[in-house]
């Protein structure tokens, strides 16, 4: 049975002054087997999701032979089960201590790196990719499946970001995608983290990380949380963060059936 992951006060507070936050061993080991299995059928296309799967590191790696960041939105959509297993219940627990009881959730994404892909993810603030919406609060959660370690491309953030404004963001390619802004390590501290934990971190908190120079695979499940009058403004001003429609993740999910 699951335990119930209880915040302390210092680490609530911690939060809400640096933009971050670890947390250590949210899933078990056994659960992190289970959700390799899954994230592994995304990566190979046993789960076909369509449009939903872009290279976030395109234009900006040089693999020409697999995808230098793969991201997968919405992996939910295709395996509802992901819903109402460990990590999305015990994510939005602890972001509702972090940031308020009228959270919920807003997407849940996968993004690897690949061995030897060693393609950065620019620094960037995650509010610079959304809708301006009145109420900032919002949390991600960046679990990582893998060793996550400097060389593998571990998350990276400067504390106190999230109290500060957005800094000016541009294309980090001619092509588009991934959004870049101006930061460096050295203002910065990296967060290595073993399979089963995580890092929490504000929308408004900078981060990045290296690119993968190793010879495993760099697997991270992020689900962001939000209010829930955010997320129904979010959706009535056509903001669903790249979201199919409804029939054609039927129609994916009809292909996967058979």
């Amino acid at each position: 049975m699951d335990t119930k992951i209880t915040l302390t006060q210092p680490q609530i507070e911690f939060f809400a002054a640096n933009g971050y936050l670890v947390v250590e061993n949210l899933i078990s080991l056994e659960e992190v087997e289970r959700y390799k299995t899954l994230y592994d059928e995304f990566l190979s296309g046993t789960i076909n999701v369509g449009a939903n799967r872009s290279d976030l590191g395109a234009n900006l790696g040089d693999s020409d032979k697999v995808e230098n960041i793969t991201q997968i939105m919405w992996p939910s959509d295709f395996r509802p089960e992901l819903l109402e297993m460990s990590y999305h219940q015990k994510a939005l627990e602890v972001s509702k201590q972090l940031m308020g009881e009228d959270l919920e959730m807003d997407f849940d994404m996968l993004i690897n790196k690949s061995p030897y892909t060693n393609t950065i993810t620019p620094w960037h603030q995650d509010e610079a990719y959304w809708l301006n919406v009145p109420d900032k609060r919002a949390a991600s959660c960046w679990l990582s499946l893998d060793h996550a370690t400097l060389e593998s491309g571990c998350m990276w953030f400067v504390a106190g970001s999230n109290l500060k404004e957005v800094r000016p963001h541009t294309f980090a390619a001619k092509k588009g995608g991934a959004l870049m802004c101006t930061a460096s390590e050295e203002e910065a501290i990296a967060i290595e983290l073993k399979p089963g934990s995580c890092t929490f971190h504000h929308g408004r908190t900078l981060h990045y990380s290296r690119g993968n120079s190793t010879d495993g695979q760099r697997r991270a499940f992020i689900v962001n949380f939000r209010p829930a009058e955010m997320i129904r403004y979010e959706r009535a001003n056509g903001f669903d963060h790249g979201r199919q429609n409804a029939a054609d993740r039927q129609l994916k999910n009809d292909e996967f059936i058979k």
